[in-house]
Order: structure tokens, then C-alpha cells, then sequence
């Protein structure tokens, strides 16, 4: 009562349409808050989803220019195994005595009497002599004619239905080329002066292509339109610079890449760029940057392997290509997500903040997100509780779990196992050399090629920085050093792209161990065992498998 006659003296009233009002700016408070927050979750989401749908049509269409990419570098190769020893037969023999029959005219072409290989065009030692950047050497002409020989046969064997290429020929700086292409016979001349006035032959030189990898040009056609692409990279030996081999590519063929890689995705447009930001193919129709965008795009891109901006209603996502020196972009105007499952949500958020007696079930919508946010995360966390988030193998804790099982399994059931030790040899000169990117990229890379060697009942797992253990439960050690020599094989014949126009070799040994060995069910034990014989095989040279010693 005192409290009361308080009040009233003090001029103070509680009023039932201000408890109302203080109420409803109270809830009209919280729910804008939560709106704004859930908003805020949303576009995130959406952001992720874009660039996720984008990582994932770039990957499809990396791993379909792989192909090419491998092919052109196995083309190399193969030509220079064949300079450093050539066959000698009695068609290689025929065709250079054409040669220097035929050298001093003003163009020539050597037909090695084979259906299975291709034709030798070329040009006069005069043209040669005149011409900059060429150089018809004596001394490595016999061998290089020859390994031109056997390029036509290697171009005529690799041809393949699930390449994209239209041409891919051989450019020599002593006047010759060959061609996959028939048509390029028909003007020999002309032909080659315009070959080795294309940027992509002469700016392959040891000062303007240091890392002597694979580089991309575009070439425009009619209505200033780029119509093909030309994949190339320099043949070299013992320091010398042989010529050019050159992969040329349909920008149509790209095309139907690209629509291969968005396969059933239909939200939004997905368009190819080469790196300069100049348009080569696109999902559905056909959408302009404005120069702004462009610049953006441009600079964030020489940072950065993957972005997004958004700008003029529409949100572009874009991420660089391994396999291509060029972009993947993802449009996605705001009309297509208004139209989209992000549109819904914001139009049902914009219902409940308007209408503030909902407030309870816009909580509950938030709690449930919130505990599914969690269940999400603790999913996540269990995950990278037991896996190597790198190599996506089993962790070392995981590993020995499981390893533990299949020991006890496989001595309840009086079957044998086998252990591989595998570590990569000077892992810490790749990281040194090229960074810890390429220290990542590569242990991704035999974390993969390791699972995908094994079986479902086998047990894989990284246990240290750059070492591995495989357990081969129900396997004798003859089968299991079988297992270790594949997978130290592919590890080995496979070249790496580590960085922008740079490949790598890696090679790694290895060290098996079987219990029939010893008749020992102990899993410390056979790994002890496992690790001695690896590091025997590193001290007699690395590369190799050992089971035994």
C-alpha cells in the first residue's frame, strides 16, 4: 500500500495498454532479431550451396580434361624416350634417306609406308636458315626425325572417341611437322609459316616457359568469337628445345563438357571462361559481364582459386580449373532464388515477423534449426574424431581399433594378416620445395590411390606425418606384397600437378609383414616388423617394396 501511494505521489501509473505496448515492442524486438539472424544463416547457406553445386561441376569437368591433359604429357614422353634411343629400322632408315634426298626443296613430305602412322611434312633447310626462332641441327636431326616417326604412330594409337581434341600435332624447329589432321598437307608452305607464328610455339622457349609445362591458348574466329583453344607444351631434352606439341580443341567440344558436368543441375548458368575472362561456352544461353564485374572477378581470381560477388540482383560465383587455364562461373539471379527453396524460406520469415502473435512458432522453427545445426556439427566432429580430414583415411586412433578387431578375428578364425608400412620418400623436400599445398595435394592424392586399391574388409590409415599403414586381414604375405608393389607402382607412375604449369613424381617405400611368418597375433608387433623392413627399403634406395629381412 505504501508502495502504491509511492506512485501515485510520484506520478508514476502502470497502465494496462502500455504493458501491452511494452509487450509488443518486446516481441517485435526479438523476433526482428531472430529474423535477422536467420537471414543472415540463410544467406550463408545459400553462398554454400552455390559454391558447392560449382565445386562440383568444376571437379566433373577437371577430371574430364584429365584425360587430355595426361594424353598430351604421355605423347611427350613417348617422343622423348624415342630421341634419347631411337628404333632402328628399316623404315626409319628408308624415310631419312627421303629426307636428305628431299631437304633442299622448297617443301617435302616423308610417307612411311605405314597406314598405322602419319605423314612427315616440312620445309626447306633455306626457310629453316632465314627463320628466328629455328634450327635444323645435324647433329640431333637423324633422332628427332626418327622420334617424329614414331610420334605419327604413338598419335595414331592413342586417338580415342572420349577425347575432345580436333588436332594434335608435333611442331619441330628444324622445318617439319606432323599432324593428325589430314587438311594440313594439302599447303605445306604456308602451313607451317603459320604454325610457328602462333604464340603458342614460340613463346614456348626455356626464358618464357621455365616450368616447361602445359599452357593454354585461345584463338578467335569469325566475329571476333574464340572458336578454338590450343593446349601446348614444349619438347625438350638434355637442355635443348626440340619443338612444340600441340593438343587444338573445339571451344563446341568444351561446350559439351560443360553441359556434361552440370548434368541435372538447372538452378542457374553455368559458362566457361578462359582466363582472361573472354566467354567460350555456356550451360543454357548466354550472359554478359559488365566491366566491373569483370575487374572484380579478375583481380579476386589472381589471389584466389574460387570467390563470389554479388551484384545487380544476381549472385556469381566462379572457380579456377586445374585441368584449364580458365574459369567456371555460376549465375544465379535473385528472381531464380526468390522462385528457389531460399526464396520460400524468406517469404515465411517475412510472414512471421510481420505477424508477431507467431513468434512461438518462429522460436521453434530456430530451435529445431539450432538442434539440428547441432546434431550436424557433433556428426562432423565424430567424424574428424576418427578420420584424417586430409587424406579422408582412418586416423592412427581409429586405425588401431580396427586393426585391433581384425587381429582378434583373424586368430579366432586361425586366418592370416598381413601389415604394410608405407612412407613417402623426402615428403620434407616437396614441402620445402613447393609448399605445404603441394605436401597436401600429394598426400591426398596416395591417401586416394591407396583406397581405392583396397578391399571393404581391409583397414588403411595415416599414422604419422607422411606414413601409412594398410592392414590385409584373411591375406598371405605373397598376395600382400602384391598389394604393397600396386600401390607403390601407382604412386610412382603418376605425375602430380602440384602447381600452375608444374608436375611432380612421387615415390614411396614400403615394408610388409604376415603372421605366418611367425604365427604371432600381435598387431605392435607385425607393424615393428612392417617398419624395420620399410626402412630397409629406404636404405637401399627407396622405391621398393620389402617382405622380408
Amino acid at each position: 500500500m505504501e508502495k502504491k501511494h509511492w506512485l501515485n505521489r510520484s506520478g508514476l501509473r502502470i497502465h494496462p495498454g502500455h504493458v501491452v505496448s511494452l509487450c509488443f515492442v518486446v516481441v517485435l524486438l526479438f523476433s526482428s532479431l531472430l529474423t535477422w539472424r536467420e537471414v543472415a544463416v540463410l544467406e550463408d547457406s545459400y553462398v554454400s550451396t552455390q559454391r558447392n553445386r560449382l565445386e562440383s561441376v568444376s571437379h566433373t569437368m577437371d577430371m574430364q580434361l584429365q584425360f587430355n591433359m595426361d594424353r598430351l604429357m604421355f605423347l611427350r614422353n613417348g617422343v622423348q624416350a624415342a630421341l634419347q634411343i631411337p628404333l632402328e629400322l628399316e623404315s626409319m632408315r628408308h624415310a631419312r634417306q627421303q629426307f636428305q634426298r628431299q631437304r633442299q626443296q622448297e617443301v617435302w613430305s616423308i610417307q612411311p609406308g605405314n597406314r598405322h602412322s602419319l605423314n612427315l611434312n616440312g620445309v626447306s633447310d633455306d626457310f629453316v636458315a632465314h627463320a628466328a626462332d629455328l634450327n635444323r641441327d645435324d647433329a640431333f636431326l637423324n633422332n628427332e626425325l626418327t622420334a617424329a616417326l614414331e610420334l605419327g604412330y604413338l598419335l595414331h594409337l592413342s586417338s580415342s572417341a572420349s577425347s575432345i581434341e580436333r588436332r594434335t600435332q608435333y611442331v619441330s624447329r628444324a622445318g617439319f611437322f606432323v599432324s593428325t589432321d589430314s587438311a594440313d598437307s594439302q599447303d605445306i608452305l604456308s602451313h607451317y609459316a603459320a604454325l610457328i607464328a602462333e604464340p603458342w610455339f614460340y613463346t614456348q622457349s626455356a626464358r618464357d616457359n621455365r616450368g616447361r609445362g602445359i599452357r593454354w591458348y585461345t584463338e578467335q574466329g569469325k566475329e571476333s568469337r574464340i572458336q578454338v583453344i590450343t593446349a601446348s607444351i614444349p619438347l625438350d631434352l638434355q637442355e635443348r628445345w626440340y619443338g612444340v606439341l600441340a593438343m587444338d580443341v573445339d571451344v563446341s567440344a568444351l561446350q559439351r563438357l560443360l553441359v556434361e558436368a552440370v548434368g541435372g543441375q538447372r538452378e542457374g548458368m553455368y559458362q566457361l571462361y578462359d582466363s582472361q575472362l573472354r566467354w567460350l561456352a555456356s550451360s543454357v544461353g548466354k550472359a554478359i559481364l559488365s566491366d566491373e564485374e569483370r575487374q572484380q572477378i579478375l583481380q579476386a581470381a589472381a589471389l584466389e582459386n574460387r570467390g563470389g560477388l554479388l551484384a545487380e540482383g544476381r549472385y556469381i560465383s566462379w572457380q579456377k580449373l586445374k585441368n584449364f587455364d580458365g574459369l567456371v562461373l555460376h549465375i544465379h539471379t535473385l528472381r531464380e532464388g526468390i522462385r528457389g527453396d531460399f526464396g520460400s524460406i524468406i517469404i515465411a520469415l517475412a510472414i512471421l515477423w510481420l505477424v508477431f502473435t507467431s513468434i512461438l512458432i518462429l522460436s521453434w522453427i530456430v530451435i529445431r534449426r539450432m538442434v539440428s545445426n547441432m546434431i550436424a556439427m557433433q556428426q562432423s566432429l565424430e567424424w574428424r574424431a576418427w578420420y584424417d580430414t586430409l587424406t579422408r583415411l582412418p586416423n592412427r586412433g581409429a586405425l588401431f581399433d580396427r586393426a585391433a578387431e581384425a587381429v582378434a578375428e583373424c586368430e579366432q578364425r586361425q586366418l592370416p594378416l598381413c601389415v604394410i608400412q608405407l612412407d613417402l620418400d623426402h615428403f620434407k623436400g616437396i614441402n620445402d620445395r613447393y609448399g605445404h599445398q603441394a605436401g597436401d595435394r600429394v598426400l591426398s592424392h596416395v591417401g586416394s590411390l591407396i583406397g581405392s586399391v583396397l578391399r571393404e574388409t581391409d583397414v588403411a590409415g595415416r599414422v604419422g606425418g607422411e606414413e601409412f599403414c594398410i592392414v590385409l586381414p584373411n591375406t598371405t604375405r605373397a598376395k600382400a606384397y602384391q598389394v604393397a608393389e600396386r600401390i607403390r607402382s601407382r604412386i610412382y607412375h603418376k605425375e602430380l600437378l602440384v602447381r600452375k604449369n608444374t608436375t611432380l613424381r612421387v615415390s614411396a617405400s614400403l615394408g610388409v609383414s604376415c603372421t605366418d611368418e611367425s604365427g604371432r597375433y600381435d598387431f605392435e608387433y607385425l607393424q615393428s616388423v612392417a617398419d624395420g623392413r620399410l626402412y630397409l627399403a629406404k636404405q637401399n634406395g627407396r622405391n621398393r617394396t620389402y617382405a622380408e629381412g
